[in-house]
């Protein structure tokens, strides 16, 4: 597909400065764009392309919006804004509205006219599917699940039982939703599994990644509330709940009834123990481990910063010894003030 700068400033919005008439059929970078591209600038550190590239177009913020002569939008946002230019011209391939023939629909289950439902997935009992959904080849809906409008679930998608799913969901292949959380009991030197008798409640315009696992509640729902962006294999346990907006990178695992807050950003492979609270708007670094909640809003870190190989043994090796080490410096603090005392 191929816009004109106009017409996309007409879509999105910002100004245009320059030929408005350039016709643009993608984006790339400024090191890679050529004459049919449109390229952004949000970090100051590749300014200096913007005299070399060779894009037809560029996003610029107003700050930056005489650094170049090319035509241009000039947006509040040009990262966002690049992300709504990709949208437009990279649309995802409808396919057909129909029910395939090797697909298992159970009679009923309710499929809207619009739906599409690929070979070999199966559809059980009283399940809903809404208005323009996708379902891909393989995907799994249990009995009564309710999905809503405007959701594509990649091949191999599973959702599991009474589970229920928001508008504009998008699932990629190899989720998971709905599984038994992880709830045994020791009895007499066994474990007795705990039913699982929640569910999994996901609200509007969630993304999840490939291989994610979403587990349904032990007693109360497992709930991922509107607009959260989950990357690639994340563990999600029982009961546990993600506010609104909250983004999440591959990886992290999060224990059992934990809840996170609204506007959150956790970084790969960070854990969250369970039964704990996060604020609203906190900051977790990449591999941070979480073993209290978190009361305010701020970036946190729990990582022990890397060395050399040798530097590192030298260190774990105090490490050992700090609790011992603790106690000396108590028992001569109590020394010095009995001396200064004297």
């Amino acid at each position: 597909m191929a816009y004109t700068l106009a017409d996309i400033a007409a879509q999105l919005g910002g100004q245009v400065l320059g030929d408005g008439n350039v016709h643009i059929e993608q984006v790339a970078t400024l090191e890679k764009a050529q004459a049919q591209h449109i390229s952004f600038l949000t970090n100051r550190k590749y300014q200096s392309q913007l005299a070399s590239t060779q894009a037809g177009a560029l996003i610029l913020g107003a700050a930056d919006a005489d650094a170049s002569d090319k035509p241009r939008i000039i947006s509040d946002n040009p990262y966002a804004y690049f992300a709504r230019v990709s949208a437009l011209l990279n649309p995802l391939p409808q396919p057909a509205m129909s029910i395939h023939p090797a697909a298992h629909v159970d009679p009923t289950a309710q499929i809207a006219d619009t739906a599409s439902i690929a070979a070999t997935s199966v559809v059980e009992a009283g399940a809903v599917i809404g208005a323009h959904t996708v379902i891909g080849e393989g995907c799994y809906i249990g009995a009564n699940v309710v999905i809503g409008e405007n959701v594509r679930l990649y091949p191999r998608v599973v959702v599991y039982h009474d589970c229920v799913i928001g508008d504009r969901l998008i699932a990629h292949s190899g989720v998971v939703i709905g599984a038994d959380g992880f709830g045994i009991a020791m009895d007499e030197g066994r474990w007795l599994k705990i039913p699982q008798i929640g569910r999994v409640v996901i609200a509007n315009d969630v993304e999840i990644g490939a291989n994610t696992t979403i587990d349904r509640g032990a007693l109360d729902d497992t709930v991922i509330e509107e607009g959260v962006k989950l990357d690639n294999q994340i563990q999600i346990a029982h009961n546990v709940r993600i506010g609104a907006h909250t983004a999440i990178a591959g990886c992290v695992g999060i224990a059992g009834s934990a809840t996170i807050g609204k506007y959150c950003r956790i970084g790969g492979s960070a854990g969250i123990l369970g039964h704990l609270q996060i604020a609203d708007h906190v900051e977790i670094a990449a591999f941070s481990l979480i073993g209290k909640s978190i009361k305010s809003a701020g970036s946190y870190a729990a990582i022990y910063p890397f060395s050399t190989s040798d530097e590192w043994r030298k260190n774990a090796v105090h490490l050992r010894h700090l609790d011992e080490l603790v106690k000396r410096i108590k028992t001569l603090e109590q020394e010095v003030i009995s001396l200064k005392g004297k």
